[in-house]
């Protein structure tokens, strides 16, 4: 069948060629999906918050911990002394070393005037705006869809303009990934690259990321970038050894320990914590469920590479999400949260394109043999 006009994408959708068995396997799987997605009715929610994505700001949440260790340093702390101490005021474990942030973060916003530190944060975000207004121009058909896209962005991004989050690690980690991203090409991938790593010192999850970029430049035979990356990772895994020995000089074996990231709630856990960090958590959670769970279809049904590392990215932080975190620790889906939703603007041209070719009944007839 020959590929019908693309709604609002440029090219025709990565379904639009495929098969009327394929198309129906992966019609079932997107089934599968929003099914899924809402077990996050039944499913365990996450700690309570106040503001989009954020923990409560009461004298214990996370917030205030990472706000206390940067007036330390500010004051003349050591980092580590000071994040000890922090910890242990606030009845938090200090083992294993992951319980401690990377210090690069609080020591940089430690030596920044308060209103230098959240006007970086603006422009930050305003520069992961602008670079995927350029991505998603070339990708999109006319202004209303980068309209739309554009809007979607800004959904995912709402906890990360708030001038009170200055301080905590996944606000500028999420946005690092999602410029990266953005300016990732087949022929230009240092700067992102660079970037992935700065996002690694910032918050160690980040490396989730940069195995995945790894992984898809090895697949699609860019060794050089695949090298790239792993030497990123490299240089983190040196500034994590450093960091693990700095903290066993601040602790000791009586300190408490973390209860494990083990929590296995399931994809429903995922979706919530998705939807809670972004505008869809102004619906009510059967409504936000399966837009995030169609979002990442969008995501998958983009003919592009980035449409292709986007997705493994999502996908690969939400099943972090599903396995290892607990209520408390839903704020990790900051990570994707960004481009959590862009994926829907891709859903037009990729359900139809779907829907055309899984019930395609066309049928060759033979009318006459000739010998």
């Amino acid at each position: 069948m020959k590929p019908a006009a693309p709604l609002w994408l440029a090219a025709p959708s990565r379904f639009a060629g495929l098969s009327r068995k394929r198309a129906r396997w992966v019609l079932a799987l997107v089934a599968l999906g929003l099914l899924l997605a809402l077990t996050a009715l039944a499913s365990v929610g996450p700690a309570p918050v106040s503001g989009a994505g954020a923990p409560s700001r009461d004298d214990q949440s996370d917030v205030v911990l990472y706000e206390s260790i940067v007036d330390g340093i500010r004051h003349g702390g050591d980092y580590y002394t000071v994040a000890a101490g922090a910890l242990r005021a606030g009845d938090y474990p200090l083992r294993p070393f992951v319980t401690f942030r990377l210090p690069g973060l609080a020591q940089i916003q430690a030596h920044m005037p308060a209103i230098i530190v959240i006007i970086s944060l603006y422009l930050l975000s305003f520069c992961v705006v602008i670079a995927w207004a350029i991505r998603l121009r070339e990708a999109l058909r006319g202004w209303a869809p980068l309209t739309i896209a554009l809007a979607l962005v800004a959904g995912g991004m709402m906890a990360f303009v708030q001038s009170d989050l200055w301080a905590f690690h996944e606000i500028w980690a999420g946005l690092l990934i999602a410029l990266s991203l953005a300016l990732r090409r087949p022929d230009r991938w240092l700067t992102a690259v660079a970037i992935a790593l700065i996002a690694m010192l910032i918050r160690e999850t980040a490396a989730l990321y940069a195995l995945v970029m790894l992984g898809m430049a090895w697949r699609d035979g860019a060794r050089r970038e695949a090298l790239g990356w792993a030497v990123a990772l490299a240089l983190f895994a040196a500034a994590l050894g450093a960091h693990a020995f700095a903290v066993m000089a601040v602790t000791t074996p009586a300190d408490p320990a973390s209860p494990g990231w083990a929590g296995l709630h399931g994809p429903g856990f995922a979706v919530q914590a998705v939807a809670l960090s972004t505008a869809v958590r102004l619906f009510p959670l059967w409504i936000a469920a399966p837009l995030v769970a169609l979002s990442l279809f969008g995501w998958a049904a983009w003919r592009d590479p980035l449409g292709s590392r986007v997705w493994a990215t999502i996908a690969t932080f939400g099943a972090l999400l599903a396995l290892a975190a607990r209520p408390d620790t839903f704020y990790w889906a900051l990570m994707i949260a960004p481009l959590s939703l862009v994926g829907l603007v891709f859903v037009p041209d990729g359900l139809r394109d779907l829907m055309r070719q899984a019930l395609d009944k066309r049928r060759i007839t033979v009318t006459r043999v000739t010998r």
